[in-house]
C-alpha cells in the first residue's frame, strides 16, 4: 500500500500504532456512537485497509467493546486498557479487512483538514458544515 505512514499513541502511551492512509485528512463522524465513545461533537477517522495498520506496542493487551451500529452488524472498538483511548474500530459490515482508524490520534494530525463529514443528519445545529457531508455513514 502506498501512501503517507503515520505513527499514532495513545494518551498515555502504553498503545502505540503505525498506518498507512491515502492522504493526510480526517473523516468527521457525527453519529451518535461517535459522540458517546469520545465525549465530544465528533471524532476524526479515516478508513483503511487491516493490512495498513500495525500496532507496535500493547498489541496483546488491546481492550476490545463491541456494539451494534445502524447496520445492525457489530462495531468492534479497540482501545488501551489503561487510558482507553480508542486507536481504531472494525465495523464488520465494511467486511473484514477495513477498519476505521482514529486520525485524531496521529502525530501531525492538527495540520489535517477535513475531507468528508459523516452522519450530518446527527451534526450539532451550532456546528458549521467543514466538508462534504454524507447524511449517513459508510457501508
Amino acid at each position: 500500500m502506498t501512501g503517507t505512514t503515520s505513527h499514532g499513541r495513545c494518551h498515555c502511551g502504553q498503545t502505540e500504532w503505525t498506518v498507512t492512509l491515502d492522504n493526510a485528512a480526517h473523516v468527521l463522524c457525527h453519529c451518535q456512537a461517535c459522540k458517546l465513545l469520545s465525549g465530544g461533537e465528533a471524532t476524526l477517522n479515516q478508513i483503511v485497509p487491516a493490512s495498513g495498520l500495525t500496532i507496535t506496542k500493547g498489541k496483546d493487551s488491546l481492550g476490545r467493546y463491541t456494539y451494534r451500529g445502524d447496520s445492525g452488524q457489530d462495531v468492534h472498538c479497540f482501545y488501551c486498557p489503561n487510558c482507553t483511548s480508542h486507536a481504531y474500530h472494525h465495523q464488520t459490515v465494511m467486511g473484514p479487512d477495513r477498519y476505521v482508524v482514529r486520525t485524531g490520534l496521529l502525530h501531525g494530525a492538527e495540520l489535517w483538514a477535513p475531507v468528508a463529514e459523516v452522519y450530518g443528519k446527527d451534526r450539532a445545529k451550532w456546528m458549521p458544515e467543514l466538508a462534504h457531508t454524507f447524511e449517513k455513514g459508510p457501508e
